[in-house]
């Protein structure tokens, strides 16, 4: 079998929703400047008129000459381009199946690419790849990545965009509880340039979600890189109460002596990773007894050839890996062929799906808080026709 081309197929579709989809973002690195503070979500989908958002996402889809397909995705428009750019040649005539040899020659070849962007398209190419792996053996990916060690895993409610309205979180936080979810996930809107009154308010979001969801619901906290030591410590003092599971991504990722010093500081365990690539960046975090939890993302940090690799590494650590939640099919598939020590919990973007999954026939979606691995062949990901109003092919050769 050989790869006969690559498409990177950019769709557009319109998703209805009740109210203002996007409530509130998180806090940001760029918001210690006051003009950056101000902004809103860049992020969210272009609004067509009440309870309208145009959905517009890129996915790439491997081709051969035995007619087997992967596919891969979604993506953004600049991680398309690398893919376009920089790899569809070392691609061409190579077996599909021979995902380690591609990986490797991917990485070699990106010799400037071992993070960031350039990484970000070589998940993407490995994860349809291995989608195309699982339909040609007509087999479930975590089949062939050794599983199942398990069909059946939690999930926790990841509540990005959600208003941080002290009585709309109080309301959301106890209706995810009724929807059987175990743990949740909130995002913090105040940095160190805030002052007292942003301690208060982030002391407040901790409260009021304990106060909503009970003492048997584990609570997450995530400050998206935007803290500095200092301020970290002060937090995990005020919020230790209220017993968080963790406290995420306090300081910018390269700060890996500030992670380590946190973690040592800190009441509260320390999660990170998220915006680390690939298995040598995680290890830094690992030898440097840096967090408590890892967070590789695999639509970035390599692709799942790369987080079986981290997973195994972790395992050795005894550390636990929680990837971060860009795609739910890739990462339901690692989840099951892994032991519940090493990934023990499936995060789920709540808003962030409603978009990514637009595009499937089935989205994958917890039920009670608990999702269920998909067992038909590949990545179980499959475009409905019906919600793509405008396709077209990309290409910038």
């Amino acid at each position: 079998m050989k790869i006969t081309g690559l498409r990177l197929r950019e769709l557009t579709g319109t998703m209805r929703h009740e109210g203002e989809f996007w409530e509130e973002r998180l806090v940001r690195p760029l918001d210690v400047y006051p003009e950056h503070k101000r902004e809103g979500n860049p992020w969210a989908p272009a609004r067509l008129g009440e309870g309208r958002s145009r959905v517009q996402a890129v996915f790439l889809q491997v081709d051969t000459d035995e007619g087997v397909s992967g596919l891969g995705g979604p993506i953004a428009h600049e991680i398309a381009y690398i893919v376009d750019r920089q790899f569809r040649g070392l691609l061409a005539g190579e077996d599909p199946r021979a995902t380690e040899r591609i990986w490797d020659k991917l990485y070699r070849h990106a010799v400037h690419g071992r993070k960031g962007e350039a990484m970000m398209a070589i998940s993407v190419i490995d994860c349809a790849l291995w989608d195309l792996r699982g339909r040609w053996a007509g087999a479930p990916v975590y089949r062939l990545l050794g599983g199942p060690v398990r069909e059946s895993f939690p999930a926790y409610a990841s509540a990005l965009g959600y208003s941080l309205e002290p009585e709309r979180v109080r309301a959301r936080a106890r209706e995810l509880v009724a929807q059987g979810y175990a743990a949740t996930k909130w995002f913090f809107r105040d940095g160190p340039t805030d002052g007292r009154e942003g301690i208060a308010r982030n002391v407040e979001l901790a409260r009021t979600l304990r106060e909503a969801v009970g003492p048997d619901v584990d609570i997450m906290l995530d400050a998206w890189m935007s803290w500095d030591v200092p301020y970290t410590v002060k937090m995990a003092e005020r919020l230790a109460e209220y017993e968080p599971r963790w406290i995420e991504e306090p300081v910018l990722p390269d700060k890996i002596d500030a992670y380590a010093e946190i973690r040592q500081r800190s009441l509260v365990p320390i999660a990170g990773g998220e915006h680390e690539y690939t298995r040598w960046g995680l290890k830094l975090l690992m030898d440097a007894g840096a967090v408590d939890v890892l967070q590789p993302d695999i639509y970035w940090a390599g692709g799942l050839s790369e987080l079986v690799k981290i997973c195994a590494l972790a395992s050795t650590y005894d550390l636990p890996v929680v990837p971060h939640g860009h795609s739910v099919p890739a990462t339901a598939h690692l989840i099951a062929a892994q032991p519940a020590t090493t990934c023990p919990i499936l995060e789920y973007l709540i808003k962030w799906n409603e978009v990514h999954q637009f595009f499937w026939k089935e989205p994958l979606q917890p039920v009670d808080g608990v999702v269920t691995v998909p067992s038909g062949p590949g990545m179980g990901m499959e475009l409905d026709p019906e919600k793509i109003e405008a396709e077209r092919e990309l290409s910038w050769e």
